[in-house]
């Protein structure tokens, strides 16, 4: 009798054993404690969208949002302003791009605003999100000009023209580095590409900005 008990004992243990394994999980040790808002049901997002000057998270920035971004931004300009009408339906001349500009754990997000004609840039910004709040840390609004994410660098490309170019066919292009140092975006290189000649340009390297 007493080694049958035992030895339903030991079975009972196996089955408790092999039904906790069956569940795939070792709980809490694996996924960690639960955070408060998590057993109320909300999440980081739903927090962030409920704050009255928040916007959507930065991979949720459509161009409809980054319209009403720029023109709530006192930094846009007015002429800048005036041309963020859609060019055809609902389809707003506005360009985003998204990358590691600033070392934040979010992606900055680079806004470039351009004509609906002939595609020519107008303005460009770097607007950088925290806590659901974006802030803007750079523009540049001599047209023609657009920016672009290099290697966590930020490149702006100006057109340079000379009297009596036409806007398709400008004399040259500046391509300005930008890197963020001390909480700012510093120049760091200039090139100057000319195209002056029938093939091909030459580029003249500018030395570093301090």
């Amino acid at each position: 009798m007493r080694a049958a008990s035992t030895a339903a004992i030991v079975l009972a243990a196996l089955s408790l054993l092999v039904a906790a394994c069956a569940t795939g999980g070792t709980g809490a040790r694996d996924e960690g404690p639960a955070r408060p808002e998590a057993l109320a049901g909300d999440t980081d997002d739903d927090a962030v969208a409920s704050k009255p000057s928040a916007l959507p998270p930065t991979r949720s920035l459509d161009r409809a949002t980054a319209v009403k971004l720029l023109m709530a931004d006192p930094e846009v300009s007015t002429t800048v302003k005036r041309s963020l009408k859609p060019c055809v339906a609902d389809e707003y001349p506005v360009d985003l791009s998204y990358g590691d500009l600033t070392g934040s754990t979010a992606d900055d997000v680079v806004v470039n605003v351009v004509t609906c004609d002939d595609v020519v840039g107008i303005g460009s910004y770097v607007y950088h999100e925290q806590s659901g709040v974006y802030r803007n840390v750079f523009k540049a609004e001599e047209p023609p000009v657009y920016a672009e994410i290099d290697r966590g660098d930020l490149v702006v490309t100006k057109q340079v023209y000379e009297k009596g170019d036409p806007v398709s066919i400008p004399s040259g292009e500046d391509v300005i580095t930008y890197r963020w140092t001390s909480g700012r975006f510093a120049e760091k290189y200039r090139t100057r590409n000319d195209y002056s000649a029938v093939v091909g340009g030459e580029a003249t390297a500018m030395p570093e900005s301090n």
